[in-house]
């Protein structure tokens, strides 16, 4: 370097080969595999958002809303062995329902009403499967909660031709794999009543010497009964007047009142000579007779909730008092 040029030294290249760039699975898997925790962690989150609505929104409301458009059919109700508190209770009734799902309805205790009034007992209906056409047994000894509100509910019975029943209770329901829930029952049931007694028929009357029970009447009424219900009335004492002159008193003893017609007999107290100044008023001797109810006993205990009912009903029908005393 004695011209104090600077010097070049040549250096010679090195190979250097090219950095491979990583693949976009390889890239993804490298994620997963660093990351798997985070995305379990989202899934979890995900799921829960839509089945926990599913399961704890969506699903009681549908389920409630199948049972509300469900309803009931009572194709036999019997009551029996009356006491003034209680009595024996057996129905038959039918579910009908358009529903795709047929859940498990758990037995649960129903009050019992009047639609519309207060229950008058506490009924305990047995688990069912909600399928369409289920047919569903109750039977069993019901003790009366309000005795006042099954009066109303048999002189309900009496006078209309048409009765609602209402049942309300809170059984549990499961559906498949689902979690049991809680739902509401409110079902009123129509049914017929016993529409007045329209059609009640004295088929035969005589009068003649008393018996040892003093009565001088007896014969055969047909009473008409178009429910499906059967009623045990017992020993049924039934006031009978003219123009509200008071003429005498008929019994139908072991009273059952059954779907249909029910051929009954029927004995009587009557004050002929009451009887003899409406002889010449009315034609041909046919005096129209008005009945009332009196009293209820079973077993030797009065029943008010049928005496009110049957009071609540006037019953009017012809007597031939010539053909009754021949």
């Amino acid at each position: 370097m004695a011209d104090g040029k600077a010097e070049v030294t040549e250096i010679g290249a090195v190979d250097v080969s090219p950095v491979t760039k990583p693949s976009f699975k390889s890239r993804v898997a490298a994620h997963f595999k660093r990351f798997w925790w985070v995305h379990v962690i989202v899934l979890i989150v995900v799921v829960l958002v839509v089945t926990l609505p599913v399961v704890y929104v969506g699903y009681p409301n549908i389920a409630q809303h199948d049972i509300n458009d469900s309803s009931l059919e009572v194709t036999e109700l019997v009551i029996s062995d009356p006491t003034p508190e209680s009595f024996h209770f057996k129905q038959t009734q039918v579910i009908h329902s358009d529903s795709i799902f047929h859940p498990k309805i758990y037995a649960f205790d129903a009050d019992v009403s009047l639609a519309g009034e207060k229950p008058f007992a506490r009924a305990h209906i047995p688990e069912v499967k909600a399928n369409d056409g289920t047919v569903v047994h109750v039977e069993q000894n019901l003790d009366l909660s309000d005795v006042d509100a099954f009066g109303g509910f048999a002189k309900a019975v009496m006078l209309n031709k048409e009765i609602q029943m209402n049942v309300y209770g809170r059984p549990n329901l499961k559906q498949g794999g689902l979690p049991k829930i809680t739902i509401t029952y409110n079902k009123t049931v129509t049914m017929n009543g016993l529409n007045k007694l329209e059609g009640f028929k004295m088929l035969e009357m005589r009068m003649g010497k008393k018996d040892s029970d003093g009565n001088n009447g007896q014969g055969k009424v047909s009473i008409p009964n178009p429910s499906v219900m059967s009623i045990t009335m017992g020993n049924v004492t039934l006031n009978l007047s003219v123009e509200g002159t008071h003429i005498g008193e008929s019994f139908l003893n072991d009273l059952v009142l059954r779907p249909g017609n029910n051929t009954v007999d029927m004995k009587a107290k009557i004050n002929t000579e009451s009887m003899i100044p409406f002889l010449s008023k009315f034609k041909d001797n046919v005096v129209p007779v008005d009945i009332t109810g009196n009293s209820s006993v079973y077993n030797g205990k009065e029943l008010p909730y049928f005496a009110s009912a049957l009071a609540a009903n006037k019953l009017t029908v012809d007597m031939d008092i010539l053909s009754a005393l021949a």
